[in-house]
């Protein structure tokens, strides 16, 4: 079994910042990529920030040079640092995990259950 649980979302006015957390827990053999969706009310869930194994992080166009991803190996934790946030930014962000329970078998993919992010003032 494995678990993914993210924290760390809550109310912020414009201009503020918030961290989300996302560790996974388990019967883990290897995580390889550790990533954060949101959605917002009416909209499909899309890509924010997904970082590899290696350390190659990509964000989408919007959250650039605002928001940061960064991974904590050892505690198969993945975080977002939001600053400037903006009421855009608004919605439910989940944690994406990709990892194999097992050596030899194929990557599997986890969600976890969402954390709400609301920008207003």
């Amino acid at each position: 079994q494995v678990q993914v649980v993210e924290s760390g979302g809550g109310l912020v006015q414009p201009g503020g910042s918030l961290r989300l957390s996302c560790a996974a827990s388990g019967s883990i053999f290897n995580i390889f990529s550790m990533a954060w969706f949101r959605q917002a009310p009416g909209s499909q869930r899309g890509l924010v920030a997904i970082k590899t194994t290696s350390g190659t992080a990509t964000y989408v166009d919007s959250v650039k040079g605002r928001f940061t991803i960064s991974r904590d190996n050892a505690k198969n934790t993945v975080y977002l640092q939001m600053n400037s946030l903006k009421p855009e930014d608004t919605a439910v962000y989940y944690c994406y995990v990709v990892l194999t329970t097992r050596s030899g078998l194929a990557p599997t993919n986890y969600w976890g259950q969402g954390t709400q992010v609301t920008v207003s003032s």
